[in-house]
């Protein structure tokens, strides 16, 4: 337990009961790693694959924490840390090129990973039945392999691809990732990403903030100079281009409606965080009278965000609870209220 507690008093953390059960298990994973999942048989030393684990739990209750320090502290140099978002853009692509070979799927696996021996795959979940198809490949590839996997995520492996039209197809998976896997649960408690307030370190995602203004942009104040005409830009993004209402240095300035409710996909969204680390995003509406796509594309902007540790000024007219409430909202919406949550919420007055 050493390396966690070392790391809550780094971070100024005190661990509860379920995370210390959780930092107990993913001790016992990191000594095997460590050992290099060799064991005594016969007095004889035998190698053998690495039992990983499958921690899932509410939102904010610290699972990425706890993996992020063993991940960091773990004495094994074959060892890859991916996003849900991340991994899929470059799974896609190299799935493409093996796309005419027999075992396409265990080819992109084994050119994405090499002699990875130790995945940490943070935020797993499976909403879309296509991505469901390839995660089914990705997994058994892994299994295959004898990679010693790590994943995090809001749902048990039951409770992915929730659709019940498209489930069953995703039940031999399921039954793959709790027959190869320790499945730990880090259930109730409280969300500690949106209780850390004006303690957290403010830099990155957290150091960005929230503004209600309901006046137009130009009176807009609050240390944020609005965009002008003139630097309104097309930014090449992927196979298309997006607006942008200002493009300053390292700074990009959007519109919720130029870059949510168009098709935008989450690859696009990812090469825009990488090419730009600070980010405005004005015209925050209900997320609820947004319709269906143009909310998950949010979320999923909000997962990248995070994720990439982009600095952010979000701007809409209501509360960010207003905004994140209603019915018909992704299913991932409790995530998105959790990461947003990091945000210091301001109410700037309209000019008068």
């Amino acid at each position: 337990m050493e390396r966690f507690e070392q790391a809550a008093e780094r971070d100024g953390l005190v661990l509860d009961d379920g995370q210390r059960a959780v930092a107990a298990r993913l001790v016992l994973l990191g000594e095997a790693l460590e050992r290099g999942g060799r064991r005594r048989w016969f007095g004889r030393a035998v190698s053998e694959p690495v039992r990983g684990v499958y921690l899932w739990g509410s939102v904010g209750r610290g699972k990425s924490w706890l993996s992020d320090t063993l991940f960091e502290t773990v004495r094994v140099e074959e060892k890859r840390r991916l996003h849900f978002h991340e991994f899929f853009r470059q799974f896609h692509a190299a799935y493409a090129r093996h796309r005419d070979e027999p075992r396409a799927g265990e080819l992109a696996v084994a050119e994405l990973l090499g002699d990875c021996r130790f995945l940490y795959f943070d935020e797993f979940h499976v909403h879309d039945a296509g991505d469901a198809m390839l995660m089914g490949r990705v997994v058994s590839a892994l299994m295959a392999r004898g990679t010693t996997l790590l994943a995090t995520s809001n749902y048990p492996p039951s409770g992915l691809l929730p659709n019940p039209v498209f489930h069953p197809l995703f039940e031999p998976t399921i039954a793959l990732l709790e027959r190869s896997l320790d499945v730990v649960g880090l259930t109730g408690g409280p969300d500690y990403r949106s209780a850390r307030g004006a303690s957290r370190e403010l830099t990155g995602f957290a150091g960005g903030r929230y503004l209600r203004h309901a006046g137009d942009l130009d009176s807009l104040g609050a240390g944020t100079v609005p965009p002008r005409p003139e630097e309104r830009r097309t930014v090449p993004v992927g196979h298309g281009t997006v607006e942008a209402l200002a493009v300053r240095d390292d700074l990009v300035w959007f519109d919720f409606d130029d870059l949510c409710d168009r098709p935008h996909s989450t690859m696009d969204y990812l090469a825009l965080a990488d090419a730009h680390p600070r980010w405005v995003l004005s015209g925050l509406p209900r997320l609820a009278e947004a319709g269906s796509d143009a909310a998950q594309r949010f979320a999923n902007l909000v997962d990248v965000l995070c994720d990439r540790d982009v600095h952010l000024t979000l701007i809409g007219r209501t509360s960010l609870a207003e905004a994140l409430g209603g019915d018909g909202l992704p299913t991932d919406i409790d995530r998105t209220a959790s990461r947003l949550s990091l945000l210091t919420e301001e109410s700037v007055p309209a000019a008068p």
